[in-house]
């Protein structure tokens, strides 16, 4: 057993390992509650467009499409503030803010005032926040557990977000049920209250700060652009992100469009849908965690979670009934978030602490930035062809990137290196 700075020796590795840190014990019981009301809100959000819209799979794509936006505009250069701001500070900004928008939305809805352009004003507000938020909150978990816990967090957080999928969709489709989408939005707001209370909460003095990037705005983003361009297996890592995050995650457009108009269900059985993914997200990030006492994730890992996840989405595409098409899902949901996680894990342990927030700035970029994209071209799809029709192209695209990313790997000699 290796020994730490102070000569004691290091625990063992754990599944639950970066919860030793008094400040991610903090974070990560707020982003429970928070994360909650985020997927009770998301699924609310989607049925209150269909609901004002008629029912249209392209006015939904629209919303999303307004909702991702921001990241092309905003995050790298939220990631380059991450490298020179105290991420702590900046992350109680965001998520008060973000906080507020389902405040807003909530009370337009409660008190009948919601048409469709205001619902799509606040999609848009609210992804200006996220955008900002989300390069931020990735580099910031680096610096509550230290390099060594990395992967092992970046797992339990994934772990948090599928648990608070699984149970916020579910309880939102009761809430509509009974109440209206309103309630849900202003429950949602709340909960932010949570995750800030967490931040407030934290040891300054305990994170494991590096040195701030330096102050010259210019050329910052382009040094950072440039680091990745250096970076082979970074590039092929970021390409497979964009492939995925943007045809193959589609999932929000999707669900909603197949629980009303394929399988004529209401808002219960679409959160049922997105709560049997998230199943198999959670079980993935379980194992996730596991996996993280073995050292860095391999880039063999990060491909064969992609292949994996565009062959099971197929499947799932085909399911000809509502209940072995939510059987179908857990699977997928193992795949890609094998896929997520360690494809997270392996850019930010393959970078310079310096270069972190810009680089995971990047990473959020090609991750979300593609969805107002896949958003319209998957709502034109299912207006066209049908609600399965996204889901497939979403599927070959996955494992075809792969595929492609495989080859340039063995190619160059480097998919058996470590992230």
């Amino acid at each position: 057993m290796e020994r730490g700075p102070s000569g004691e020796h290091d625990p063992p590795p754990s599944m639950f390992g970066s919860l030793r840190e008094r400040n991610y014990r903090y974070y990560a019981s707020g982003q429970v509650v928070s994360l909650t009301g985020t997927w009770m809100q998301r699924a609310a959000q989607d049925w209150l467009v269909l609901e004002l819209s008629g029912g249209s799979p392209a006015a939904l794509g629209v919303a999303i499409a307004l909702q991702f936006l921001p990241t092309l505009l905003f995050t790298l250069w939220a990631g380059g503030l991450a490298d020179r701001f105290d991420k702590r500070r900046l992350l109680i900004a965001t998520q008060t803010a973000l906080g507020l928008c389902g405040v807003v939305l909530g009370l337009l809805d409660v008190t009948g005032l919601a048409v469709l352009w205001q619902v799509y004003v606040l999609c848009f507000v609210l992804g200006c926040f996220s955008a900002a938020d989300a390069p931020i909150r990735q580099s910031f978990v680096v610096e509550m557990v230290g390099p060594a816990q990395l992967t092992n967090a970046v797992a339990l957080n994934s772990m948090t977000f599928n648990l608070a999928r699984i149970v916020g969709p579910a309880l939102a489709g009761v809430m509509i049920s009974a109440t209206g989408t309103g309630w849900v939005f202003l429950l949602n707001g709340a909960s932010s209250a949570a995750v800030v209370g967490g931040l407030l909460l934290m040891d300054p003095g305990a994170l494991h700060r590096g040195a701030p990037a330096a102050a010259q705005e210019s050329g910052r983003l382009r040094a950072g652009l440039r680091y990745v361009r250096g970076r082979p297996e970074l590039v092929v890592v970021l390409v497979l992100v964009f492939c995925v995050g943007t045809f193959g995650m589609n999932f929000e457009n999707s669900f909603a469009v197949l629980a009303r108009n394929e399988f004529d269900r209401g808002a219960a059985g679409y959160g049922l849908l997105i709560t049997a993914l998230a199943v198999g997200t959670l079980t993935g990030a379980a194992l996730a965690a596991r996996r993280s006492g073995r050292g860095r994730p391999r880039l063999r890992l990060v491909v064969l979670g992609a292949l994996a996840f565009g062959l099971l989405e197929a499947v799932a595409a085909l399911m000809p009934t509502y209940e072995l098409f939510a059987l179908a899902l857990v699977p997928v949901g193992v795949a890609v978030m094998t896929f997520t996680t360690s494809a997270n894990s392996t850019v930010q342990l393959a970078v310079e602490p310096g270069m972190r927030g810009r680089v995971m700035g990047l990473y959020m970029l090609l991750f979300l930035g593609g969805k107002p994209l896949g958003a319209l071209v998957t709502g034109w799809l299912a207006e066209l062809f049908g609600a399965r029709m996204p889901l497939l192209l979403g599927a070959l695209v996955s494992a075809g990137a792969a595929v492609v990313a495989a080859l340039v790997l063995a190619k160059r000699g480097l998919s058996d290196q470590a992230g």
